[in-house]
């Protein structure tokens, strides 16, 4: 069986910044629980916020319409989340330091171990690399390290537009609240999907 995930971070990889960087991947059997839970936010109970907005982003969205998408996000039996926490005082690699795309991916590899019952992945992230040598890279290195794992995982991996994607739009409201846990110790919304949402801390040599 094929199962789908959808990637997106939150904080970021430069020297000054945020204190944590954070990679969260959600997956789920059928993607159209998640196209269902976006199509009824914006429908129904949060239609006037949302009237207008191309998509819903945690950074633009109030605390209830968050709070709304956790809590129906965390009452999909078959939707789990998996988030990266990095702690950028312990990176003390330069070459990482100096190379945010490549710390990125080192990063992102981390998800290889997401304890799936599947050995396909269908796999979407957030378009954000410019460049096809970014995404190339991108793209070999996770297939690599995917490969590697005791399940040698097979993935198809797709570089997409948020606002097209309701599962990329559910992936930045979990990973906005796994960060504000870490980055700001406020664990209210990160509560709601306690239960469904693996953390794993990365150690750095």
């Amino acid at each position: 069986m094929e199962r789908y995930v959808y990637i997106d971070e939150t904080g970021d990889l430069g020297e000054k910044g945020s204190k944590y960087f954070v990679i969260t991947a959600i997956w789920v059997n059928d993607i159209a629980y998640l196209d269902r839970l976006i199509k009824n936010i914006r429908r129904n109970k949060f239609k006037k916020e949302l009237k207008g907005a191309e998509e819903v982003k945690a950074n633009k969205s109030s605390k209830e319409v968050i709070e709304w998408i956790l809590k129906k996000f965390s009452g999909i039996e078959s939707a789990h989340a998996q988030s990266i926490i990095l702690d950028k005082k312990k990176v003390y690699s330069e070459y990482l330091k100096k190379n945010p795309d490549k710390l990125y991916n080192f990063v992102c590899s981390h998800l290889s171990n997401i304890s799936i019952d599947s050995r396909k992945l269908i796999m979407r992230i957030d378009k954000s690399k410019g460049k096809q040598s970014l995404v190339e890279d991108f793209n070999n290195y996770m297939e690599k390290k995917f490969k590697e794992t005791r399940w040698a995982r097979e993935i198809e991996i797709y570089h997409s537009w948020s606002q097209s994607w309701s599962g990329l739009q559910i992936a930045d409201i979990v990973s906005w609240a796994v960060f504000h846990k870490f980055e700001y110790g406020d664990d209210y919304f990160f509560r709601i999907i306690e239960n469904k949402t693996n953390i794993v801390h990365l150690f750095l040599k």
